[in-house]
This record gives structure tokens, sequence and C-alpha cells, in this order.
């Protein structure tokens, strides 16, 4: 099975480091999305929280001796799928930023953790687990 993703747009960050996760970024920068996805755009708002899908373009191959990494901010290796190591079998990304505006086709964002020229695969709302849930 072959899957092909087209990327929807790239990241404009100005900062030459950014930090290893979201969660932990004040870096602020532009999602420049393609024109022809403009419309898709409407209804985002500065203040909600945007899930962003991206690819990690410039992490190196993965091989199987990655599939066990030591993080730098833990003490012991731990395996590829319980960490957010940009070298991974399929170089995917997600981010939760907030949207601070939008302008036409680029939304300006806080709490990036990608590099200038990120290509976007996808964005979606942010939406917080239900207190019910288990």
């Amino acid at each position: 099975m072959t899957i092909e993703l087209t990327p929807i747009g790239y990241v404009d960050n100005k900062s030459t480091s950014v930090p290893r996760h979201c969660s932990v970024s004040k870096v602020e920068g532009r999602l420049v999305v393609d024109p022809q996805y403009q419309e898709g755009l409407r209804d985002i708002q500065p203040g909600q929280q945007l899930v962003v899908l991206f690819h990690f373009d410039r992490s190196p191959p993965f091989t199987p001796d990655r599939l066990v990494q030591k993080p730098p901010h833990v003490k012991k290796k731990l395996g590829v799928f319980s960490i957010c190591s940009p070298i991974r079998p399929n170089p995917l990304g997600l981010s939760v930023l907030e949207v601070l505006e939008v302008r036409g086709n680029v939304i300006l964002v806080k709490g990036l953790d990608m590099l200038d020229g990120t290509p976007i695969l996808d964005l979606k709302p942010f939406v917080p687990p239900s207190p019910d849930m288990p």
C-alpha cells in the first residue's frame, strides 16, 4: 500500500531554534496555507487551539535501530511510539498551537515547535477530552 500526502502549506518561522515540543514553546510564527484552501480557514478564530499535522522533512531516515531512543530530557531509552522524536517510521508530527490572528490564507500562531519551511499536511480544531471519557 502506498499513501501519498500533499502539503497544504508551510510554516514561516524566523526563529533560529525551536523547542522540542509545542507544550513548552512560546515561539510565534505563521502558518501559510495555499490560497486554494483559504475558504477552509474561515471559521478559525483567535484564541482557539489548532492541531497542526506536519512532515518532519529534515529528519534523518528511520532505521530499525531507532525503535528505541533516548530523548534528551529523559535518562533512559524509550520506544519510539512513546516519545515525540522526529525520527520515526513515518515522519509525521502533531502540534497544538494557539491562534493569534487569521489574515486571509495566513494564520498567526504561538507555540511553534516546527522549523521554518516545515510542510503542513492538515489542520484540525483541538477538541479537549470529554470529562465523561474513562
